[in-house]
């Protein structure tokens, strides 16, 4: 992939809090050999556009694991943005505040997602960018449209999620439906400040392929990422 030529500069957040609900100490998890923090600090450093990509972390083993796979930690979060409550644009704004350098655009990369390549984070960024776009996140199609979703009514009686007043009978004739992957998530830094979320009805969709989309939030997921990664080494 050609580098796209631009005069930004962009920095790249990976956020990973010592606590789990899903499953514990998960940033340390062992996959395929290696934290699961690691594999996407090895990403983001093959990735092409980022001017500098840091860790935000309250954890002092998690900080210690990221600086040894060469990724920067210049500070510690506090506690109080590390609980399970804590939404992570607020972890994100954090980190920009803290840092003394300005920047164009911010890139958030959560270690949930370590199949993601490094040709997902440029070309999200890249889209971005040649879109004018103030904020782009990547997608996948869900493996299971959502027009073919129901909830149940008191009655246990079927009703459409998406009402389109008739039900679609074959799948080739379902519109395509897009769910986020949770793998990389860009914007213009003054439009997050500003807007204090990354996904409005301006943002613009950088889609992923099925097999780097895989978001890790239990055991069962851990495994099967296992799995696949130790076939790779």
């Amino acid at each position: 992939m050609t580098k796209y030529k631009h005069n930004k500069k962009v920095i790249g957040i990976i956020p990973a809090r010592g606590g789990s609900k899903g499953v514990r100490r998960k940033n340390l998890k062992m996959v395929a050999g290696r934290p699961l923090l690691a594999w996407t600090i090895e990403q983001a450093k093959a990735a092409k556009y980022f001017d500098r990509f840091i860790l935000s972390s309250e954890d002092a083993e998690i900080i210690a694991a990221a600086r040894k796979l060469g990724c920067e930690a210049p500070f510690v979060r506090p506690r109080k943005l590390a609980g399970d409550g804590t939404h992570t644009i607020d972890v994100v704004l954090h980190a920009l505040r803290k840092l003394s350098e300005k920047y164009d655009y911010v890139v958030l990369l959560q270690p949930t997602s370590p199949l993601r390549q490094a040709e997902d984070i440029d070309g999200c960024i890249e889209l971005c960018m040649r879109k004018n776009a103030d904020s782009c996140v990547s997608v996948v199609e869900a493996g299971k449209s959502l027009y073919w979703s129901f909830s149940l009514d008191q009655k246990n009686r079927l009703k459409p999620v998406l009402n389109t007043g008739k039900l679609i009978p074959r799948r080739q004739e379902l519109p395509k439906a897009y769910t986020l992957n949770g793998a990389v998530y860009c914007a213009r830094v003054d439009w997050l400040f500003k807007k204090k979320m990354f996904i409005t009805d301006e943002t613009i969709a950088f889609v992923m392929p099925p097999e780097r989309s895989l978001d890790i939030d239990s055991e069962l997921d851990l495994k099967i990422v296992d799995c696949l990664l130790g076939g790779k080494k």
